[in-house]
């Protein structure tokens, strides 16, 4: 029996050297520099969202199917393909693209960039819609397949009410805010679309499809009008989209690389996908310089404490995970300077003021630009106000500067049900909020105090920030969200730009052209990954203990 166990303890031990082993292996080999031929044809097949932060790659990851390419790889990969000898075109092929419209401007921007090196673009499309379509325009030719077609007719928002089905469960939303654009609950508590809403809506739609038109007039080299009406004729089949000039020829897939290399004047063309290309090292291109920036992105709503999963790419920004990020970067002596990239929609008011705090004592060591994504708005406007120099992205949504409180009742429907709840206490408003009771009007007032005194402490950091007086801010401050366009009009912003853009205010900042970026990532423990993957998941009870949260929170 003893050796059995000895060879079984033996056996485990070697396997799991094995296995580390084999792991550090393969993330040796994720992390050498690919095998670029001359003469190569760079692909970018887009699909799905594109993430301002992608999941960390595990080192197994390198036998499998890597994770997705974030935003900022892109901008790196267009500009070093740009520069590198070894590229001679780029064929971009978007497909189902559900990413916002500011990120795809941000991608847009990084093609016509690569387009001014004087190399060619293409672009082959597949079952393409608007968004795809924005980006193929780029393209110097644009394919499609013969028998397709090009689902390009405009733009739309689309917002759902659920009062009346929460009615009928018996459940009601008990809400305070401090603005009357506050309309993140309106989902909860409204039939239909505020005047509010349609009005901020309309605003950013306007916005979105007027740079739509010129873009697509630009790119096809037609007057806007005419894209004006030929959207309304939308959607086309192929033939119908190369006969009013929208496609530049209708080609398979293959024949579209056939194409390319007799353009080309190859007799073979090589392909390498951005996968593989991202791997190039910057440097070894001449594009990197001494000073070291550092790049952070703030991407998800904004949540107290520690979430790892987030760091993992599912859209949350623990308050404390952030902070110690912030707060390593603060203590690198290497790093000269950083830009936090943002897009969120808000979210706790205390998390958002913890991140706000550990931004404001980085941005006393070291320049900090911000660069807004598609939202920076509530909370995600909240932590922005630390940084020097903020620039928007041109479709993006900035500001809702107010307080939403929200909670459900289910008073009604617990009587429906049967379930009855006897409430004993120690103090008056130890069951503030409790959700089997309405709640009494001496509450709400106490609810709405706090809601302005958070509202008052928001307003006294963009006064601060952005050099305003109350005053002056007043009209702004109603929850009400902003172009990119009015929120630089109304000094919530000072630039609208792009990456290139940020990256140039920070040379600025420095004094220096030589530039060395530098991409932080909070990158949680293996006991971290797997203690967040066995943790349980909160009961009711517990939930319903929690005390009500103050949310910097926009969603329309």
């Amino acid at each position: 029996m003893k050796k059995f166990l000895l060879g079984t303890a033996v056996g485990c031990l070697l396997g799991a050297a094995a296995v580390v082993v084999v792991a550090f292996a393969m993330l040796r080999l994720a992390r050498r520099p690919p095998d670029v031929p001359g003469d190569a044809t760079l692909v970018l097949r887009l699909e799905g969202s594109v993430p301002e932060v992608v999941p960390l790659d595990l080192p197994l990851a390198a036998v499998g199917r890597r994770g997705p390419i974030g935003l900022g790889e892109y901008w790196d990969i267009l500009r070093k393909a740009a520069v590198d000898r070894r590229i001679r075109a780029v064929v971009v092929m978007p497909e189902n693209l559900e990413t916002g419209w500011a990120k795809l401007e941000q991608l847009r921007e990084s093609l016509e960039r690569f387009r001014r090196s004087g190399k060619p673009l293409y672009a082959w499309l597949r079952r393409p819609g608007t968004r795809e379509y924005f980006l193929a325009v780029t393209a110097e030719r644009v394919y499609m397949g013969p028998e397709d077609y090009l689902d390009f007719k405009g733009l739309r928002l689309e917002l759902i009410y659920l009062r009346d089905t929460l009615q009928k469960l018996g459940i009601e939303v008990e809400v305070a805010t401090s603005g009357k654009y506050k309309d993140a609950p309106d989902m909860f508590t409204r039939r239909g679309m505020s005047p509010q809403t349609r009005e901020v809506l309309n605003s950013i739609l306007d916005e979105t499809f007027e740079r739509l038109l010129q873009a697509v007039a630009g790119g096809r080299r037609q007057p806007p009008e005419r894209i004006r009406s030929l959207i309304d004729e939308g959607p086309f089949t192929s033939t119908q989209a190369l006969a009013k000039g929208l496609v530049d020829g209708l080609l398979h897939q293959d024949q579209v690389f056939e194409e390319i290399q007799s353009r080309l004047r190859l007799p073979r063309l090589r392909k390498v996908g951005a996968a593989e290309y991202r791997r190039v090292s910057a440097t070894s291109l001449g594009l990197e310089g001494r000073a070291r920036i550092a790049v952070i992105a703030a991407a998800g709503m904004i949540v107290r404490g520690s979430v790892p999963r987030a760091v993992l790419g599912d859209g949350l920004i623990g308050s404390e995970d952030f902070a110690a990020l912030l707060a390593e970067v603060a203590g690198d002596e290497r790093i000269r300077g950083v830009i936090v990239r943002i897009d969120s929609p808000g979210g706790d008011a205390t998390a958002s003021e913890e991140i706000w705090r550990q931004m404001s004592l980085l941005s006393k060591k070291k320049p900090l630009v911000i660069s807004l994504s598609d939202s920076a708005a509530s909370g995600g406007y909240y932590i922005a106000l630390a940084g020097d120099h903020i620039i928007a992205e041109p479709t993006a949504v900035v500001g809702s500067i107010g307080v939403i409180l929200q909670t459900l009742n289910w008073k009604v429907l617990a009587e429906k049900i049967g379930v009855t709840d006897t409430t004993v206490k120690s103090g008056q408003n130890k069951d503030l909020l409790n959700p089997f009771r309405d709640v009494p009007p001496e509450q709400l007032e106490l609810l709405q105090a706090l809601i302005d005194s958070f509202h008052k402490r928001f307003c006294e950091l963009v006064c601060n920030s952005r050099r305003m007086t109350m005053e002056e801010l007043k009209p702004l401050a109603d929850g009400r969200i902003f172009t990119a366009k009015d929120a630089l009009d109304n000094r919530l912003a000072d630039t609208i730009g792009y990456w290139d853009d940020a990256v140039a205010r920070m040379a600025e900042l420095l004094n220096t052209a030589s530039i060395k970026i530098v991409r932080y990532q909070y990158r949680p423990s293996l006991s971290e990954i797997l203690a967040n993957l066995a943790a349980p998941i909160p009961d009711i009870r517990s939930m319903a203990a929690e005390p009500p949260r103050l949310l910097y929170l926009w969603q329309p």
